[in-house]
């Protein structure tokens, strides 16, 4: 199991949260670009928390040397695996020739992957969709991964949809575009020793299973986001561990501990976290106006731990009141 890269989500406080969950499941970094490493901050790019284990760093790039530099900060930065994304379609990584129209090129993928597992000791992995524009034969995704396992690369994560190049927006690319889940399967029966996960649109345990049945791995990207307690079983149910030992109380106060340590050592507001949490009370009795309290303007010049207070007591007295009137 694994958790999706996800752009402006799942950075180092989303994964914190995550971490508390599940502390099997593998996590992923927003994609960063190879520009952003080699000409911006790496620390802002690359910081994680310890507890993120195990984590991948996904790259964007498409440049062979680029890639190999940023891999190495990678591993020295003390990240498990190195993921290539050729799989985002978004105007503004088109215009740097990454991402998904790196399928158009499998030789360039295979020369960057190559240079990337000269210079790590850790997996170098690619997730990828299953075809371009209109490009929808099985024949072009067989390809693309034959070429690129034989530089090297053993895991494969399929996007099962077409990524359109023109037309649809980045948020549209990930709704519109047909799920084939055949494709990823038939790439498994035809590629056995290559490691093949699956992602794209799994919301339930009971598809996360049937892919299980066809694949070696699924990775979850907005249900995850939006309702992270779907989580709280998976070390049980996918790697004979236990279920998550913390309640959601529990959880929720470790993230008010979380951001007054973010705030002390690296000046982080409470609010650029809490907002990954908001899906927490997915489903419950108060979680409407516990999510405003958390998500209210008005608070951010307030202590995390009081407004920590405040959710919780509106949340308290929702149970409260539908305890009366239960009764009653």
């Amino acid at each position: 199991m694994s958790v999706a890269p996800m752009l402006d989500w799942s950075d180092k406080h989303c994964r914190y949260l995550h971490r508390l969950i599940t502390k099997e499941t593998r996590l992923y970094t927003e994609m960063v670009t190879t520009g952003a490493l080699l000409h911006g901050a790496q620390r802002r790019h690359l910081r994680f928390d310890e507890t993120e284990h195990p984590i991948a760093l996904q790259l964007g790039g498409s440049d062979p040397a680029d890639l190999a530099l940023c891999a190495r900060m990678g591993q020295d930065w003390g990240y498990d695996e190195i993921n290539l994304n050729c799989g985002c379609p978004s105007d503004r990584v088109q215009r740097g020739a990454f991402g998904a129209c790196l399928m158009n090129e499998p030789g360039l993928v295979a020369d960057g992957v190559k240079a990337m597992r000269d210079k790590v000791d850790i997996p170098v992995t690619v997730k990828h969709r299953i075809g371009i524009d209109k490009i929808e034969s099985y024949d072009f995704v067989a390809d693309f991964v034959g070429r690129v396992s034989e530089a090297g690369c053993e895991v494969f994560i399929v996007h099962a949809r077409n990524a359109w190049l023109q037309g649809l927006s980045p948020k549209e690319n990930r709704e519109v575009p047909p799920l084939r889940y055949d494709l990823a399967w038939r790439l498994k029966q035809e590629f056995p020793a290559l490691t093949i996960a699956v992602n794209g649109g799994i919301k339930t345990h009971e598809q996360i299973d049937e892919q299980l049945l066809h694949v070696d791995g699924v990775m979850v990207g907005r249900e995850a986001y939006y309702n992270p307690w779907i989580m709280q079983d998976w070390d049980q149910r996918y790697y004979g561990g236990s279920a998550c030992a913390l309640s959601q109380d529990e959880i929720e106060l470790a993230m008010v501990d979380y951001m007054e340590r973010e705030a002390a050592e690296d000046g982080t507001p409470w609010y650029a976290i809490a907002r990954h949490m908001l899906g927490m009370r997915h489903g419950q009795r108060g979680a409407r106006r516990w999510r405003q309290v958390w998500s209210n303007h008005k608070l951010k010049p307030l202590p995390a731990r009081e407004v920590w207070a405040q959710a919780r007591a509106v949340m308290l007295e929702d149970q409260l009141k539908a305890e009366d009137s239960a009764a009653a």
